[in-house]
This record gives C-alpha cells, structure tokens and sequence, in this order.
C-alpha cells in the first residue's frame, strides 16, 4: 500500500507542461521490412527483439527505477509517454530537468548509492589502497554497481559485477541471443551471438568484441551490450545496457570505402606527438550503414543517435580498431524534419540551402570515424590510464566534441589531398553548423548538447561563425585554422588525461550566450528530435 500512496503522489506531481514536451518530438515510422528477409531470417530478427527488449528492462533498472513503476502504474497517457521516452522522471533533453516531483537527477543514477561523489569515491580507494587488492578495479570497473554493505551509508563499498546485478534479464537474454544463433545462416554471426550471450553472463565481452569487429558485412548485424557512459556523473566509467536490431542496406555501405581507406593517414595527420596517435595501418575499419527497425537501453531513450562507433574499449581500439555504425533511417529522419528547417531559421538564406544531407553524412561518419582515432590511453604519471578513468563525468563531452572537430579535420585532409572536391567545403562546414544548432537544443547536460555548445562557443571567439542580422553566418576561410586549433586542444587534453583542464576549458565555453537563445525562439516550434515508432514495442 506505502508503495501505491507513493506512485500515486510522483504521478499527482507531474510537470503541467507534459504536452508542449511531447510536442517537440516528432514521431516518425521506423517499420520492419520483413519482405527482404527469409524465413529464418525473420525468426531469429524475433528472437534479438526478445533479447533486446531484456536490455531495455536492465536500462530503466539503472536509470531510475522509481519511473520504470511509474510507468506501468499512471492512467496519465501523456505522461506514460514521456516517462517512456526519457526512461526516467528527468527530461534528457531539458537538462535533466524533473518533470514529475522536484528532486533533482542523481548524478550517478541507480548505480551508485544516493548522494555519492567522486571525490568521496576517491579518498575511500586511497584509505584503503593496502587493505585489498583488486579492490580500486572493482570500484571503477565499466560492469560493477556500487552499494554500501548492508545498506548502510559511510561503511564498506561494495563492487556488484553486472551479471550478478541482472541476473534476472540477462539469463533469459542470453538464451535469446543463443536462440537466434540456432536460426542463423552466417555461421560467423551465429558463433558471435553464441560469445556475446556468454559475456553477458561474465561480464567478458572483449572476446566477443573482436569476434564482432572480424564480421564480413552481415545482412543482420546488433549492437549488444553495455557500452555507453552517459548515465554515470560521478566517475564517468559506468556503462549503460544497449540493444539495436540492425539490417544492412547495401548500396549505402558500399559508398564507405572512400573513408575506410584513409582512416590512417588521417590519424596520422592529427595535431598531435606521435607517441600519442598509436598507428591504425593494418588495421581493419569495419562500417556498415543500417537500417534500425528496433533500438532499446541507452540507445532509445533521450538523444537519437544516427550514427555509433564501438566498442569503446582501449585495449581494442589500440589493436583492432572499431566498427562504425551509420543508422540510415534515423540520419534521414533527423536531417529532414530538424536539421535542414532549422537551419532556415538560423543561417543566411545562401548558407543555409548549402546544408545538405550529404553534407551532414559526411560529417557523421566523420565523426564516428574519429571517435577511433587519437590517443587510446592518457598519460598520467608516467603510466596509461583509461581516458574515461583520466578525465571522469565530463569525459562524454570531451570526446563527443573531440569527435565533432577531428571529423571535420578530417574532412579538411581529405580534401586538401583531393580524396573529395574542394569544392564542397562549403557545403561541409555549412551542414555541420546547421548540426550544432540542432544539438545545443538539447541543453549542456547533455553530453552532444554540451560539447557543441562549446564548439560554437570557441567558433564564435575566433570568427569563424559570426552573428548578422539575427542569423549565423559560417566564415568559410577562418574555419579550418579554428576546427584545427580546436582539434589539437581536445586531443592534448585526452591525450595528457588533464581533468582539471578539461572541466575548465568546457566551463569557459559551454554557456548557451543569450542572443542564441533569442535566435533559437524563431524555430521553436521545430521538433528538437525525432521519436521512432517501430513496428516492434521495446518493452513489454
């Protein structure tokens, strides 16, 4: 019953601008073409939507399980809706801002204890640095929960591995995932899912991920695991649980093979000491473009990516390299019903019929391409420290807005060294600022959202985008010396595990100045992003 009273309160407390938040989603069909697969293609796509919607569950346990009760408790459509789409009580695209009740988000969700902070995380390893060893690994391991021993605060951590957290949802995922291997024709898909479904249950996935990145060009192909940092605000190292169902669209991953060929020269090429930027010939540059008809955990909720780039793994970046993901059917979403218009409103007329989805593809895979390019590890201290451990919560900002401007580096190479036209350096850097005007919408405590406020922040300072009559005008000839500039900061910054460079370069440059926000009012009736619909439910 004191559970009923209490659900009954958080759903008595919601927001009153629930609708004007939905508005600024614009739903969008995500349909599964089942005609372009067999029979046994369609049962083993059946049996990772099982899966996937297991990953979901794990995700809302992570994230806010108060919300997830909410959720299957309220008659308020409207709010179920929005619960839905944040997998919390905390509106990811309004700085995490409560839209039921008035507490604010924990920085480090469900996987710390309440009111933990890194800096008190960090004098409990170094006061008990001799007692237990392995005990710093645990705390800080990308699979463990924290919990304080019997509930009570101030006593022992305790470091809870993932599969013993989960259990529940990863047993009956696994044997899904084992399932949809016994339907599966690509042998070498099917021995995948086999060591993915055994890595849930160890929290060993680096096996399983190089076994993933050796995949020939599968027709079905997921994203299956937990990867993505986002949730964690206190150490920035715990991952969140992420599913994607993935058919490969052909014609589109063939046009990749310009990119994949000079991924290291452009490496190379980077503002930084060779020490720093570990070699990546030889190394495969596995990309797919895909089409999504199903996404769950980390990779629904909030921001809908376009594009992914994993695993984010050290060890395999410094020896295998990554695969990139190009999700077609959410790019060509996003770029039609928010990209293009607002750049409409916020670009001279010239500048902003520059834009373009080409334009905007090149920059994404630019992008994806560089989150695997860089240093792998920080120097701290004479020793290699995993940058996400080096630089903590803002480490998610820094290598997004990393990835944005050594993408467009990249893009500069590429065409100073005629692997594209020159010519279409205006449409480049036209379509990337019209990018950054979509993502600061979604406010700095997002991570896109934060890292390309400060990128036009820092444009702005240098002139390379300056304000005119209201709109934003791109200033084509000082772009490349700022994106290069800009470049060789960030990277230095991952590269030397500089934390407290890192919080003060983006506390400098991550404000949202108030003509833009004056500028932004113009388009606000323009969808911040997209919502799918697929012909699947995610959750059961």
């Amino acid at each position: 019953m004191h559970r009923l009273v209490l659900f009954l309160f958080l759903a008595a407390s919601a927001a009153t601008d629930i609708p004007q938040r939905l508005a600024r989603w614009k739903p969008v069909e995500m349909p599964f073409h089942a005609e372009t697969l067999n029979a046994r293609e369609r049962q083993e796509v059946d049996k990772l939507v099982a899966a996937s919607r297991e990953m979901e569950a794990i995700y809302w346990q992570q994230s806010d399980p108060e919300a997830l009760e909410l959720y299957k408790t309220t008659k308020d459509p409207n709010l179920k809706k929005l619960l839905f789409m944040n997998g919390a009580r905390f509106d990811l695209i309004d700085d995490n801002k409560p839209f039921v009740g008035t507490k604010p988000v924990p920085p480090g969700r469900n996987l710390y204890p309440a009111g933990l902070t890194s800096a008190q995380v960090e004098a409990y390893v170094k006061a008990r640095r001799s007692e237990k060893d392995g005990e710093k690994d645990a705390i800080y391991s990308p699979y463990t929960v924290l919990r304080w021993q019997g509930g009570k605060p101030g006593g022992k951590l305790e470091a809870i591995p993932y599969h013993v957290e989960f259990k529940q949802w990863l047993e009956p995922a696994a044997k899904s995932l084992r399932e949809a291997a016994e339907a599966s024709d690509d042998k070498d898909f099917a021995q995948f899912l086999r060591m993915r479904a055994d890595a849930l249950l160890s929290d060993d996935y680096y096996p399983s991920d190089l076994k993933w990145l050796d995949l020939k060009n599968p027709k079905i192909d997921v994203i299956f695991a937990p990867y993505e940092t986002y949730l964690d605000g206190v150490l920035g190292v715990k991952t969140s649980y992420e599913a994607a169902i993935l058919i490969r669209n052909e014609p589109e991953s063939a046009k990749l093979a310009l990119y994949q060929k000079y991924v290291p020269d452009i490496q190379d090429a980077l503002p930084l000491a060779p020490a720093d930027r570990p070699s990546k010939r030889g190394q495969p540059t596995p990309m797919e473009v895909m089409d999504a008809p199903l996404r769950t955990g980390d990779l629904l909720h909030g921001y809908q990516a376009v594009a992914d780039n994993l695993p984010n793994d050290p060890r395999i970046h410094d020896t295998k390299g990554t695969k990139k993901i190009f999700f077609k059917n959410f790019m060509d979403a996003r770029v039609n019903y928010v990209v293009l218009p607002l750049a409409k409103y916020l670009m001279p007329e010239a500048q902003a019929a520059q834009a373009s989805g080409e334009g905007y593809l090149a920059a994404v895979v630019l992008h994806e391409i560089s989150h695997g390019l860089g240093p792998a590890y920080s120097r701290v201290n004479g020793k290699q420290v995993p940058i996400t451990e080096a630089i903590g919560p803002v480490y998610s900002a820094l290598e997004e807005a990393k990835a944005d401007v050594v993408g467009m580096y990249g893009l500069a190479w590429l065409m100073d060294h005629g692997a594209l036209a020159k010519n279409r350096a205006q449409e480049y850097y036209s379509s990337y600022v019209a990018g950054i005007f979509r993502s600061v919408r979604y406010g700095v405590a997002e991570a896109h959202g934060r890292a390309e406020m400060m990128e036009f922040n820092y444009l702005v300072e240098q002139k390379a985008v300056n304000r005119l009559a209201g709109k934003y005008e791109v200033d084509f000839a000082k772009m490349p010396a700022a994106i290069a500039s800009l470049s060789k900061e960030l990277l230095t910054i991952e590269a030397a595990g500089d934390r407290q460079r890192a919080e003060a370069w983006f506390n400098r440059y991550d404000k949202m100045p108030a003509e833009l926000a004056e500028a932004m009012k113009a388009a606000s009736k323009l969808p911040v992003d997209v919502w799918p619909e697929f012909s699947f439910k995610a959750m059961e």
